[in-house]
């Protein structure tokens, strides 16, 4: 089903080609995504992990949005090695259809885990004392376990694209159908829903939760500081999640769901055909580009991540400190005992 987002239009053989601008376009954003959403996130990955003894559900989605966003990233090597050989796949069918659906299982993973982080968000804010027994640690891995088996198993049609050769340039095509496509019905159908499970509902879940959480947080007047830093890190979260479904999936989901009936048209215009192709290029790499705002998600509004860096931060100066002078650290280490007898 990267068909849904190819830029090989059935109408589309008389027009000029977009092969340079799509080569050049994905292979340089998909580079800077990556390198940027494996350092980022593998830092924050890192960090999650190593301060593990204070987990809560929330550190529990958090760690499994940055695994998620760390194997998304990590799909998008082998489609820059493919645009960087001007469209010619080397890989064979498996690494075809499993880059395809691989990146599309980390995506609507980031888009389940943001919209089970707002629910959790939402039960601390308007239902605190719920909250207490009903979001556990043991509950919130059930939710991740469940996420990753739905969305897995919801993506199984991304694996019915392959490779195959294109009969005009005999080379090996791969995240693109053939140019003339059979079963835009089907497709429609698909589309459709991918469209509703995969973004409307959990969108429209996050927008209920957050204006429960508007509407609490505006009710209030006097709130102790405790509940003030949870309303700042809700709000901090309500701006870094719209904006990351407004830039990243919105824009995907639209375009997606015009361009599968577009493929219908027989009487686009060359100019209209470009612009198409065009807007398939910026909205998959829009999408793409998710995980690279995550790491904004963890710091700005995640339980305690800025403790959490800092004490990772003192552990590793800690023991850096030590590996350059361990002499000095043992004769600190005396003075202290010698001073301290009641230690």
């Amino acid at each position: 089903m990267d068909n849904l987002n190819s830029t090989s239009l059935p109408n589309s053989t008389e027009c000029p080609s977009i092969d340079d601008f799509r080569n050049q376009v994905y292979s340089t954003v998909y580079s800077l995504i990556t390198v940027f959403a494996l350092l980022s996130n593998g830092l924050a990955l890192i960090i999650l992990i190593r301060t593990n003894r204070h987990s809560t559900p929330f550190h529990i989605y958090m760690l499994n949005l940055a695994v998620s966003d760390i194997l998304c990233a990590c799909t998008l090597p082998l489609r820059i090695l493919y645009y960087v050989n001007k469209g010619q796949w080397n890989y064979g069918d498996f690494l075809c259809r499993f880059s395809s659906y691989s990146l599309y299982v980390n995506l609507y993973c980031s888009i389940y885990f943001m919209a089970v982080m707002s629910v959790t968000r939402f039960l601390a804010i308007v239902f605190p004392v719920k909250n207490m027994y009903l979001v556990t640690e043991k509950r919130a891995r059930i939710v991740c376990f469940g996420v990753w088996v739905l969305i897995c198993l919801m993506s199984c049609p991304f694996l019915l694209s392959g490779q195959h050769i294109d009969p005009v340039t005999n080379k090996t095509k791969c995240f693109e159908p053939p140019k003339k496509i059979k079963g835009i019905k089907t497709l429609v159908r698909l589309n459709y829903v991918s469209l509703a499970i995969g973004f409307l509902i959990p969108f429209l879940v996050i927008l209920i939760c957050y204006v429960g959480i508007i509407r609490t947080l505006m009710s209030r007047t006097m709130v102790p500081s405790k509940q003030t830093a949870s309303a700042t890190r809700a709000i901090r979260m309500i701006v870094i999640v719209l904006l990351t479904f407004l830039l990243c999936f919105m824009p995907y989901h639209i375009q997606r769901t015009i361009h599968l009936h577009f493929l219908s048209r027989t009487d686009a215009s060359c100019e209209e055909t470009v612009a198409m192709q065009k807007y398939v290029v910026i909205t998959l790499c829009l999408a793409a580009s998710n995980s690279c705002f995550d790491p904004m998600l963890y710091f700005f509004s995640g339980e305690g991540f800025r403790t959490r860096v800092n004490s990772f931060r003192q552990s590793f100066r800690g023991k850096w400190t030590f590996r350059e002078n361990p002499d000095q650290q043992v004769k600190e280490s005396n003075q202290l005992n010698v001073s301290s007898p009641h230690v």
